[in-house]
């Protein structure tokens, strides 16, 4: 397939995929290295050991990343991604592409906004495969590769390597027609089920004066229009199922989410889905996504107990070895 241009894919059923792909050359250099050992090379940065298969760092990085929770306060948004209402930061994603795969590996996000799986993974040497259901959210995308591109391959280095962007505007359940390879390693964060649509949700009244979305689409399609939740969980179960037939075996899922709140009760939506997915993945373990810069709300005040939510599961699940 020739990369580097506009294509449509026509499956069996003629259902359309519109589609971007493009190649970057990504250049790096290795820490300044003082020894070396049997098993292990020691560097400025740290110990890098012969038998790591799963990712490039060094054991301290590794260390650190094991903490089963951690703070990170998202940077203010750029101007081209601030028509989306919920975008998920960049530096996050970081975090776990550099844990979960290996420069040269490829990434994927089924649900991609305007992109910031696509972006940090191509930061970061890795190859990314995108997947939004909504054309404006993929053509924010598209432009911020091509905008990524120009920086990435000004980047000098010692050594060098060829990754690739693939874009595909359509919806996820359709996955087996978009033409995905295998790929080592899913992060994503789906719709905090239909929150977006609650009266008062969070900056609703900032954003419309703004000209901003509230939510993400009309469209029949988007989970996130999904007003029963537990259809909307079965929606979410089938489109990780989706993903599950293209991770390689042993590879990782991360889904970042939130416990919902809704109707004056929570709906444990982490905890669900975890128990969905765990029907075809093997759930490993959890980090709390902590923001500590969130401004507070007296809800309830003086009547009963309403929290102010400032965290997120990031759960992480494995796909069997096989």
């Amino acid at each position: 397939m020739k990369l580097g241009a506009w294509q449509t894919l026509r499956s069996p059923l003629q259902q359309e995929f519109q589609t971007f792909n493009t190649n970057i050359n990504y250049s790096f250099s290795n820490p300044r290295v003082i020894s070396k050992t049997n098993n292990a090379i020691v560097t400025e940065q740290g110990l890098f050991h012969n038998f790591n298969s799963l990712n490039d760092l060094p054991n301290k990085e590794w260390l650190k990343f094991q903490k089963s929770w951690f703070v990170l306060n998202p940077k203010a948004r750029t101007k081209e991604v601030l028509l989306h209402p919920a975008k998920f930061p960049e530096e996050l994603v970081e975090n776990f592409v550099k844990f979960f795969t290996k420069k040269g590996q490829t990434v994927l996000d089924p649900m991609t906004g305007t992109g910031s799986t696509v972006i940090a993974s191509l930061q970061n040497g890795r190859n990314a495969v995108g997947i939004e259901l909504l054309d404006k959210y993929f053509q924010i995308t598209r432009q911020r590769v091509i905008m990524a591109k120009d920086a990435i391959e000004q980047e000098e280095g010692e050594h060098s390597i060829n990754v690739a962007a693939k874009l595909v505007q359509g919806d996820a359940r359709q996955m087996k027609k978009m033409d995905i390879s295998q790929v080592d390693y899913c992060i994503t964060s789906p719709p905090y089920w239909d929150m977006l649509h609650a009266k008062g949700f969070e900056t609703q009244k900032g954003r419309k004066e703004k000209g901003f979305d509230v939510h993400y689409s009309d469209d029949s399609r988007d989970v996130g229009n999904i007003s029963n939740y537990e259809g909307f969980l079965d929606a979410l179960t089938g489109i990780y199922a989706k993903v599950h037939d293209v991770l390689k075996p042993g590879g990782y899922l991360t889904v970042i989410v939130k416990n919902v709140k809704k109707g004056g009760r929570i709906y444990p939506l982490a905890w669900d889905l975890s128990r969905r997915l765990s029907n075809f993945f093997i759930l490993k373990d959890e980090k709390i996504w902590c923001q500590d810069n969130v401004k507070l709300a007296p809800y309830g005040y003086g009547r009963c107990w309403v929290s102010n939510t400032v965290h997120h599961y990031c759960l992480n699940f494995r796909k069997d070895c096989g």
